[in-house]
């Protein structure tokens, strides 16, 4: 460990887990471990492990459901923290008085869409195929299905971790757009409030059915995150489409391959390497700017990478 992490690590005592594999936390299950671990189980705690973080000059990460993100097969010089049950919480409205939803960062989307459904809330079936949390995709505006995040978003209320400051933050602020938004990397979602409509629970859930049954006949199992990289012509363009146009579907280094069934997704062997996947998505990115012109952005956070590779085809 190097000075800022035992700096860290000396800090946060019991509170860290040294040389935590925090890749299988991820729905990638490649890739290395962190030097600090941390799950904060309040607000209080995550104040103080960002303010421990910044007195030691260490990189904080927040991790979700680790459905995003790829971390590299080194060592993560870093602590990354998930946030506990209290980040769990989701408040439904009394049947027929308001259609307001207040869910905690944590809350995993498909979780979300089922109860609100069931409960006869209409406006989040969408996200029942959606492997993230709320926080994860408030930060990228996920969606799917016609509609995203932004549609029923009001507000949320968000930690600094460079001020130390607790915020309520209104959605436009947040600078939302097709899979991204102006939300710093250090910014952490505790939790949002959303704006549903009441209406009939069997449709809801007959519409999530569709959707489910839709994913599972169109999209790969197994190790992977989803959509690798962002349709450059959003509702015209798939990306998808432009990787399969290039003859790429099954292209594979190493433990890594594009999918088969899906050329925007790829997936990751059992005890692969994290490098493989970057190869890969490198690969694909190269025939498709060449061939069309397009400089493919990726949805996958690189962590642990260095800057040249985890800002490749980002807005950056």
């Amino acid at each position: 460990m190097n000075s800022t992490i035992e700096e860290a690590a000396e800090a946060l005592g019991e509170l860290g887990q040294r040389h935590f594999p925090v890749a299988s936390l991820t729905t990638y299950k490649v890739g290395g471990t962190a030097a600090l671990f941390c799950r904060v189980d309040d607000v209080e705690t995550l104040i103080r492990v960002a303010q421990i973080a910044r007195d030691s000059s260490t990189q904080l990460v927040v991790l979700g459901r680790g459905s995003n993100s790829l971390f590299s097969d080194s060592e993560f010089a870093g602590i990354v923290l998930q946030l506990g049950d209290f980040a769990q919480q989701l408040v439904l409205p009394e049947q027929n008085l308001n259609s307001v939803v207040v869910a905690g960062s944590a809350v995993a989307l498909p979780v979300m869409a089922r109860r609100t459904a069931v409960a006869g809330l209409r406006g989040f079936e969408w996200a029942v195929g959606v492997p993230g949390t709320v926080g994860g995709a408030i930060k990228m505006n996920a969606g799917g299905h016609g509609s995203d995040i932004a549609e029923s978003l009001v507000s949320a209320r968000v930690f600094s971790c460079q001020s130390g400051e607790v915020r309520d933050i209104e959605k436009a602020e947040f600078g939302l757009r097709f899979r991204g938004s102006a939300i710093p990397d250090d910014d952490v979602i505790i939790d949002a409030t959303f704006q549903l409509t009441w209406g009939d629970s069997n449709e809801a859930l007959g519409i999530i059915d569709d959707i489910v049954k839709w994913r599972r006949e169109n999209q790969p199992g197994g190790q992977n995150a989803g959509s690798v990289f962002v349709n450059p012509v959003p509702g015209e363009i798939a990306a998808g489409e432009l990787i399969d146009q290039c003859g790429l579907r099954g292209f594979r280094i190493g433990s890594a391959e594009v999918s088969v069934k899906h050329a925007n997704f790829i997936q990751a062997d059992p005890g692969g390497r994290a490098s493989d996947v970057v190869a890969v998505m490198d690969h694909v990115q190269a025939v498709v700017q060449q061939k069309f012109g397009f400089n493919l952005r990726s949805e996958v956070r690189l962590i642990g990478w260095a800057h040249e590779i985890s800002t490749r085809g980002s807005d950056e």
